[in-house]
């Protein structure tokens, strides 16, 4: 049994989101400070730059998947795996990481406690995966957690141009299932964009989507219909989804 003081209660500290077994701590002010750094911590708190952390509740029914080195601690019966089942799934998950950017062994916890994760400046984003058709596509670096019932996989692009001409990575992750995930993003969550297509087309210029719909068809076109037409529209390639599913885009780079 053990008591949490200080966190819940906490006047500096704002539960600001809870979805499954996240809870989204964000911190109002950093007062950890000496005079110097206050004025600039002050304006930072104004501007919403504040320290964030998840509070994640693991129980015997549901555990949680964490990146690694996220864990700040963790109180009762909570133990911690690999989550590798054997010896080719290891191979599997240390290929998928080096190929995606995300670490390939994220450390899985069960049992019946609570873990906080390490503090972050990045906004926190808790997704029901379940909303997202057959699975969500997540920009590389942006995984924080997951509930472990949730699959993870590594999805490519339909062909190597797309990744090189349209500024993106060749393999992300893919997250499908029921469940909740939670992504770093340094955009706010009230002002991203969610766009719905129903057998439609979503033309970016540049990489804006934070994450899209597994559903959905990724090349990258020219702007134009002939290379001349996007020159003279001072457009050049734009990267394209198509199809039924979501994508959800960042308003700045």
């Amino acid at each position: 049994m053990f008591t949490i003081k200080n966190l819940k209660e906490n006047t500096n500290i704002i539960m600001k989101e809870t979805a499954g077994p996240f809870t989204v701590c964000e911190h109002i002010q950093d007062r950890s400070l000496d005079p110097v750094n206050a004025a600039a911590e002050y304006y930072s708190s104004k501007m919403n730059i504040r320290q964030r952390q998840l509070l994640c509740q693991v129980t015997v029914q549901e555990g949680i998947v964490l990146q690694a080195g996220a864990m700040q601690w963790m109180a009762g019966d909570v133990a911690a795996t690999s989550g590798i089942k054997g010896v080719g799934d290891f191979f599997g998950k240390m290929i998928g990481g080096s190929v995606s950017g995300e670490a390939g062994i994220k450390p899985e916890y069960a049992g019946n406690g609570v873990i906080m994760s390490e503090p972050t400046y990045k906004h926190l984003l808790t997704i029901d995966v379940s909303k997202w058709g057959s699975g969500i596509v997540v920009e590389d670096g942006m995984f924080l957690a997951c509930t472990a019932r949730l699959k993870r996989s590594i999805v490519s692009r339909k062909s190597l141009s797309s990744a090189v001409a349209g500024n993106e990575g060749l393999f992300n992750l893919c997250l499908s299932g029921t469940g909740y995930a939670v992504l770093e993003s340094v955009c706010p969550a009230e002002e991203l964009i969610e766009i719905e297509l129903d057998r439609d087309v979503l033309k970016i210029d540049g990489s804006l989507a934070v994450a899209w719909s597994a559903d959905l068809e990724f090349t990258v076109e020219k702007a134009g219909r002939s290379l001349i037409g996007s020159a003279a529209s001072g457009e050049g390639l734009v990267n394209v989804y198509k199809g039924t599913g979501k994508v959800l885009l960042a308003p700045v780079a």
